[in-house]
């Protein structure tokens, strides 16, 4: 699903990305972790397409992503790749199920078509009760669960968590770290996550420690 190889960036005179070797597969679910400052949300940005390398090759879903521009970058992104953060960035104005809907619009499709696959996944994820409240009027969790399922609403090729459970009660916590492997199981969906939660990375098919911008051996 991903191959990356030797990737390598700096910010003027730091050097954060030391020529990385990463890869994934299909339906597989890995951790990345490191203290701050090892390079951890610089290597998912560049994976994600959000930030672009000094050099390297990045392959995902058979496409070599380094090679697209401008829109068509844009349409791979929406398309193949979903995103979940610490702090869930959900409109305020919309309710949960507008904010699912979003992504879906964006890449063109239908209103009732959008507005059907969010209701599934937002079923799917405990919450047909709450499709009409607005982020104010739900938990941390509800919240993070919105997010995963914007996340996964255009069917993505692989999902990109920054710290999902960084912000989360214990309890939260587990059961986010449950929904991405349920996720692997019933959509056979690819994960990466970048977390300082030990207990998260445990849980992964795969855990990966990074310190001062590569790979090392916890």
């Amino acid at each position: 699903m991903i191959e990356a190889r030797e990737i390598r960036k700096s910010f003027g005179q730091l050097e954060v990305l030391k020529g990385i070797d990463f890869s994934s597969d299909k339906s597989e679910v890995v951790a990345i972790m490191g203290a701050s400052g090892a390079g951890k949300s610089t290597l998912l940005q560049i994976l994600g397409t959000l930030s672009t390398p000094d050099s390297g090759s990045l392959m995902i879903d058979g496409i070599d992503v380094l090679k697209l521009k401008g829109k068509e970058l844009s349409a791979f992104r929406g398309k193949k790749i979903g995103f979940v953060f610490q702090f869930h960035h959900l409109l305020p104005e919309f309710t949960a199920l507008e904010n699912v809907m979003i992504p879906a619009l964006i890449a063109g499709t239908g209103d009732r078509q959008a507005r059907s696959r969010a209701l599934e996944l937002l079923t799917d994820l405990g919450l047909k009760e709450r499709i009409d409240h607005k982020p104010s009027q739900l938990s941390g969790g509800e919240q993070q669960r919105v997010a995963i399922a914007r996340a996964l609403i255009n069917n993505p090729s692989v999902v990109f968590a920054d710290e999902p459970t960084g912000n989360l009660d214990s309890v939260t916590k587990e059961e986010i770290q449950q929904l991405f492997l349920d996720l692997r199981d019933k959509y056979n969906q690819s994960v990466i996550i970048v977390t300082h939660d030990p207990e998260l990375a445990k849980a992964c098919d795969r855990s990966l420690f990074m310190r001062d911008g590569q790979f090392v051996q916890e």
